[in-house]
């Protein structure tokens, strides 16, 4: 069931002085790279139902938001099957690309993303990279916080590897064994290796698993970046501010 945020007033406005630290999700709301992931995520999922069911609704843009968007790569490909009524055995992690397996599938949409992100490359939204010099000015901390193994490789690419000390992806919360959104668990490890508390930490989200998560925390502001998840849909899962680009932030600061 939807998590609905109660607040006593609307949110129109961040007020830098009450937090020491920004909790960044990367896709979406550092780097258009959302669009890569859905584009792989697409062209797996339609191999996949033209071989498995040919006569069935091939994957749409409902399907992403309702069922990927945010969530971690297996965690998104099991949701999206029982969303068809399919079964798949999980298999092993390693298991090559292909279709006979819920890590198969998720190793298939690794490949065809890893392949669009070095042929096409990745550049940060110019919001997002002014938002961030303006905390570095202001001598705030920040992190990135995402669902993807391909967290590092991604920063690398856009040319943001440099200005993040502390990056909670894919990979630490599977070695840290922590709980992939909407549970807090990813963000709350952040602050902790930031080292501030979660009241003065802002969390910025273009997923409604990641909003719920933020809210879940719960951190001192949770802000909805709306890249196609719908403004309604992340107040609903927690977000108490809701911009379409990060930029608006700095204007609003200024």
């Amino acid at each position: 069931m939807p998590i609905r945020a109660v607040h006593c007033c609307a949110v129109t406005s961040v007020d830098w002085s009450r937090f020491d630290a920004v909790l960044f999700d990367l896709d979406g709301v550092l780097t258009p790279t959302a669009d890569v992931h859905h584009h792989a995520w697409t062209e797996m999922f339609n191999e996949f139902l033209a071989a498995r069911q040919p006569d069935q609704p091939l994957f749409g843009e409902e399907d992403y938001f309702a069922y990927i968007d945010g969530k971690p790569r297996f965690d998104g490909v099991r949701s999206f099957l029982a969303s068809r009524h399919i079964q798949l055995p999980e298999g092993d992690l390693n298991d090559p690309p292909g279709m006979d397996t819920v890590s198969a599938l998720g190793n298939r949409k690794n490949e065809l993303f890893n392949h669009l992100l070095h042929t096409e490359g990745i550049a940060p939204y110019p919001g997002s990279l002014s938002l961030l010099n303006q905390l570095e000015a202001d001598g705030k901390s920040y992190a990135v916080v995402s669902s993807s193994r391909n967290a590092r490789p991604v920063l690398e690419a856009a040319g943001l590897a440099p200005r993040f000390a502390v990056v909670v992806d894919g990979v630490v919360a599977a070695q840290e064994h922590l709980n992939g959104k909407p549970a807090p668990d990813l963000f709350l490890h952040a602050a902790q290796q930031l080292g501030v508390d979660k009241e003065r930490a802002v969390v910025m989200e273009d997923a409604v698993s990641g909003v719920a998560a933020g809210r879940a925390g719960p951190f001192g502001l949770v802000v909805g970046v709306d890249r196609g998840a719908g403004e309604e849909a992340l107040r609903e899962h927690g977000a108490d501010l809701v911009v379409s680009d990060l930029g608006e932030l700095v204007e609003a600061s200024q």
